[in-house]
Formats: structure tokens, C-alpha cells, sequence
């Protein structure tokens, strides 16, 4: 979520950014109720300091012989009430206040670094880097993976849809026992390289998707398990994130790097009639995370160096792949600056997202 302070200081700056991004987004009525907001705090604040003084007006008398029924006394007594009144009726205005402007900040996305790149589209995103050769087979019919799996019967498509409904799969054989020995692999890399493994809950409460962005923004993209108020995690992110959330971390404790493993559940609301088939947009699937807690002056070079890990595990399974760097349209709502990294994969013909790093 955006400071309202930096909005404050910084509002055609702020604006100007944001203008960048897909979607229209607005921060005048944010300003406006901020403007409200610190008004009545003024109010607020120079009633109570009369309040104060009357207090001890009234205690400072008393003290000194005067009668608590004098007119004067009285009179201040009077005031002092109707200022108690006029307090307790401003309180809930501003709590008000605040709650609309927490909501509007929550609705605007991250703002977009310096080094990404401008575009309407994702046809301005940028490729930053190209590792392998691209397998173009001279057979043009070449079987797409689902069906090369069931062939193989490693996975299956039709009992998962029994066993739920479409958009599942389940692996079977050697399709499971790849899929484990991968994220096996993934996960011990990752903790050779100084990643702290951590099993968190699959099931979050709301006040996580919050803070991690997800909602309310993606709230139709979650499964929401209603009656409990909790959430199945779109990714680990969330839930390992949260994990410090609330706290004060001193810098010395800096940085911190965490790998998860877990299954992730998206309902992918809205891509109906796009990559239905196989293994891609699953309600749910398996992955391997990485998160950085960082100084914000460093995090930058923290995501560098998170890319080289993500792209580690590329290079040793020799998966040809490329680099790009997302332009402001095509930016992840809480994100500043994303690469995505993706795979060519021969039957389809080009290159597909299988990974994204992002700060």
C-alpha cells in the first residue's frame, strides 16, 4: 500500500506514475479526504487543548477559595461539557475518514520503478536476456504435452475432473515422482544458497491477502473458505511474507531469504478460452518460492540476485528460456519492477511465463 505521506508531498509525481499503469487510477479523492481528515484533526486537537485548559481553569479556582457555584465557574463548567460533546462527535467523523482513505490506497497499485520500462501493452515489454537454443523440429505435428502424458500415464485429466472438476489433474507413477523429485531438487538448491526453508499454513485469514496486495483487488482469482474467514494461498508468498507482518525487524537482522514449497490455488477468474489445455492455469498446482526480507535501498540488487537463483534452476535442468522485463502496463499490481522468465517450449512454438521475480 502506498504511504499517504508520499502522495501527500509528492502528488503529481505520484499521479504521473501511476498514469503509466493499465487501468485508470486516481489520487484527488484521496487527497480530498486527507485534506478533511487533517482539518478535523486540527478541530479536533485545538478543542481538546480548550478542553485541557478549561480543566485546570476550573481545578486552579476551586483550589483557591473560589465557590464551584460561582457564575464564572459554572460557566466554564458549561463550556467544558458542550466541548466533551463536540469531541465525541468528532472522533467517529475521523475514524471514518481514515477508514475510506485506507480503502482507496488499498485499490491503487505499487508505483512503477525508474527502470521499467514504459508501454501500453505487453508488447512493450522488454527482453533483457535469451540462455539455449530454441528446438524447432523439422515435424510440424508435434504432440503437446498433455497428450504425451496420458500416453504415458503419468497424468490424468479425466479422473481429477470426477474427482473435482475441469482445470485439475493428477499426476500418477512417474508424472508424481518427477514432479516431487523436482521440487526436491529446486528446494535443496535453493537452501545451499543461504534460502531458510519454511512449510507455512495453506489457509491464511483475510488481513494476509491484505497486506501481501492480493486483496481486495484479486479477491474473484482466490478461493475463499467463507464461514472461517480464510483463504486458500494463491502463492507461498503470502503466507511466508506474513510470517513477519506486524513486526519491527532491526536492520542488522537483514536480509532475510526464505524458500517454500507448496500448493497453490488460483480460480484464474476471467482467462476462460485461454491455455484450457494441460498443465498451464490449474486451479491448482505445486511451486517452489523464494522471498527476500531486504532494506529498501538494497532491494533492488536483492532482486537481481534473486533472478540469478530463479535462472539457476533453468540452467542446470538446460531448459532454454528468456529474460523480460515488464513494462508499467503489464506490472503486477503490488509490484515496482518484474522480470518473468519464461520457457520456450518446442509445441507451442514460443515462449511461455514459468517464473516471475519481482520487488
Amino acid at each position: 500500500m502506498l504511504d499517504i505521506k508520499q502522495i501527500r508531498e509528492n502528488p503529481q509525481l505520484v499521479q504521473e506514475k501511476l498514469n503509466t499503469r493499465s487501468g485508470k487510477y486516481e489520487i484527488q479523492p484521496i487527497l480530498d479526504l486527507s485534506q478533511q481528515q487533517r482539518e478535523l484533526e486540527v478541530k479536533r486537537n485545538e478543542l481538546q487543548a480548550r478542553s485541557n485548559e478549561i480543566g485546570k481553569l476550573v481545578g486552579h479556582k476551586v483550589k483557591s477559595g473560589v465557590n464551584p457555584q460561582d457564575a464564572e465557574i459554572l460557566a466554564l463548567k458549561d463550556e467544558g461539557n458542550s466541548l466533551k460533546i463536540t469531541l465525541s462527535s468528532l472522533e467517529p467523523q475521523e475514524k471514518e475518514l481514515k477508514a475510506q482513505i485506507h480503502q482507496l490506497l488499498l485499490a491503487l497499485p505499487n508505483l512503477p520503478s525508474d527502470s521499467t520500462p514504459i508501454g501500453k501493452s505487453e508488447d512493450d515489454n522488454q527482453e533483457v536476456k535469451i540462455w539455449g537454443d530454441e528446438y524447432k523440429p523439422e515435424n510440424p505435428n508435434i504432440i503437446p504435452h498433455w497428450e504425451i502424458g496420458e500416453k504415458l500415464g503419468i497424468l490424468n485429466f479425466e479422473r481429477a475432473v470426477k474427482i473435482a472438476q475441469t482445470r485439475f489433474v493428477s499426476l500418477i507413477g512417474a508424472g508424481a515422482g518427477l514432479e516431487r523429485a523436482l521440487i526436491q531438487f529446486m528446494l535443496s538448491k535453493h537452501i545451499e544458497n543461504g534460502y531458510i526453508e519454511v512449510s507455512p499454513p495453506l489457509l491464511v485469514n483475510t488481513d494476509s491477502l491484505t497486506g501481501t496486495g492480493q486483496l481486495p483487488k484479486f479477491a474473484e482469482d482466490s478461493f475463499k473458505c467463507a464461514e472461517d474467514d480464510l483463504w486458500l494461498i494463491p502463492t507461498a508468498e503470502v503466507p511466508v511474507t506474513n510470517l513477519y507482518r506486524g513486526e519491527i525487524i532491526n536492520a542488522e537482522d537483514l536480509p532475510i531469504y526464505h524458500t517454500a514449497y507448496t500448493p497453490c490455488f488460483r480460480r484464474e477468474a476471467g482467462s476462460y478460452g485461454r491455455d484450457m489445455r494441460g498443465l498451464i492455469r490449474l486451479h491448482q498446482f505445486n511451486k517452489v518460492e523464494l522471498v527476500k526480507l531486504v532494506k529498501p535501498e538494497s532491494s533492488f540488487d536483492e532482486l537481481e540476485t534473486l533472478l540469478v537463483s530463479a535462472e539457476s534452476i533453468l540452467q542446470a535442468l538446460k531448459l532454454p528460456y528468456r529474460v523480460i522485463n515488464l513494462c508499467t502496463a503489464d506490472l503486477g499490481f503490488s509490484a515496482t519492477k518484474t522480470y518473468d522468465l519464461e520457457v520456450w517450449l518446442p509445441s507451442a512454438g514460443k515462449y511461455r511465463e514459468i517464473s516471475s521475480c519481482s520487488n
